[in-house]
């Protein structure tokens, strides 16, 4: 059984690292955004120390091409060095519009729909393929370096200007895949990096012929503070569908990545506590699901003010002061290190209110993680004969150990609180 194991995980890994997405094991494809591009060496170090293996980071046309043809890559070189040394890979946004090629306009501003001027999205054949060669040099360029590059942030709302067009962003995208995988044709591509489900957008896209060229199709699964991340399992099994009508025969391995997705801790969002558990949920939902990355929105809080919404969404305080986030996340890639979703934990359901998800590890160890979406409770969990209770230790998501009574009757009693619980069991 366990050379079978070992055979069938190796397989996967190979399979994946084709297209140089992580395995589906912790903490492979536990990734963050960032919003700088030099300096910044506490945060990288702390990230590292939190066992986040990958960065998303927006790769600025404007900021690279200061002249039509002429590429400055030299900031992000640094950061790509910076990343080396931690061990952390990059998810590069491909972003935005150039006024050199589009022209300015009005457009709703993305975060509170006020009126703003800026640059249109590439939309016309000069910009488009200005742009499709901007991202095939930055692909040549940076051959080699393991970056993943995703098309755009976001085109379904205004991220695109003026307006969000399909079709607009469509032609885009198809254009740059081409240009990319001609530059580069072992690159790893993402799109689109949608805000949410948008069907019909998605389709219009798929319909273009474009998961030919990607290697995963990229979303944003954001949803109302109250509903958890185990809500977008639907969101996901749908969306394999769609992928399934569109892509090509050979492209059995085309999957999903959570490119971005957080809760804000403001005063009318979540509180700390449950912006902690959503972050290490939203990590094991999204790989029993099958997701090999998950990227949570944000590294680090944007700003002071406790009521703004924008401001909250970090795993550290604007000083890198820890948030109860930071340390759910360290103690969940230091607890399941090595550990992928067991066989039996593949088939997942939220009609139940309570989560048991085993977890099993190259030798074949496993853990159980426990968690409930409803009122804190308990439960019992039947042990294995071969194995006294009173061995079993347990570790909270907040980093405290917990141990349990022996019993007599190969069982044990469980709190189950919205804060996952690792088991050695």
């Amino acid at each position: 059984m366990k050379v079978l194991l070992t055979a069938l995980l190796s397989s996967v890994a190979l399979c994946l690292k084709a297209a140089e997405l992580p395995a589906t094991v912790l903490p492979a494809g536990v990734g963050v955004n960032i919003h700088f591009v030099t300096g910044h060496q506490k945060d990288l170090d702390l990230i590292a120390a939190a066992g986040f293996k990958f960065i998303r980071m927006d790769f600025g046309w404007e900021a690279t091409e200061p002249k039509k043809g002429e590429y400055h890559w030299n900031e992000y070189e640094e950061l790509l060095s910076n990343l080396d040394q931690r061990g952390i890979r990059a998810l590069f946004i491909l972003d935005y519009s150039h006024h050199l090629y589009e022209e300015e306009v009005t457009s709703p501003h993305p975060f509170n729909s006020a009126p703003h001027k800026t640059t249109a999205s590439p939309q016309h054949p000069e910009s488009i393929a200005a742009y499709a060669k901007w991202a095939a040099a930055a692909a040549t360029h940076f051959k080699g370096r393991h970056v993943i590059w995703e098309i755009w942030n976001e085109p379904n709302i205004q991220f695109w200007n003026p307006k969000p067009d399909a079709h607009q962003y469509t032609a885009l995208a198809v254009a740059t895949c081409k240009a990319i995988r001609e530059a580069d044709p072992a690159a790893t591509i993402f799109a689109p990096a949608s805000s949410g489900f948008p069907w019909e957008f998605l389709e219009t896209l798929f319909q273009a012929g474009i998961l030919k060229y990607l290697d995963a199709v990229s979303v944003h699964p954001y949803r109302e503070r109250r509903k958890g991340p185990e809500t977008a399992e639907a969101d996901f099994m749908r969306l394999r569908q769609l992928i399934g009508r569109y892509k090509p025969g050979d492209r059995p391995d085309l999957t999903i990545v959570s490119g971005e997705w957080g809760y804000s801790s403001h005063t009318k969002g979540v509180s700390l506590e449950t912006q902690a558990a959503f972050a290490v949920r939203q990590q094991l939902s999204n790989l029993v699901n099958g997701l090999p990355l998950s990227i949570w929105y944000d590294w680090k809080n944007d700003g002071d003010d406790p009521n703004e919404n924008e401001h909250n969404f970090g795993t550290v305080m604007p000083d890198l002061k820890p948030k109860p986030t930071y340390t759910a996340i360290k103690v969940l890639t230091r607890e399941l290190a090595g550990y992928r979703p067991a066989p039996s934990a593949v088939d997942t359901s939220v009609t139940n209110q309570d989560f048991i998800r085993p977890f099993i590890n190259i030798s074949g160890k496993q853990k159980t993680v426990v968690w409930t979406t409803g009122e804190p409770h308990e439960i019992t969990l039947n042990v294995p004969a071969a194995v006294p209770t009173k061995q079993i230790k347990g570790i909270k998501g907040t980093g405290e150990p917990v141990s349990f009574p022996a019993t007599s009757t190969n069982t044990i009693i469980v709190r189950l609180e919205p804060m996952p619980l690792y088991l050695d069991l």
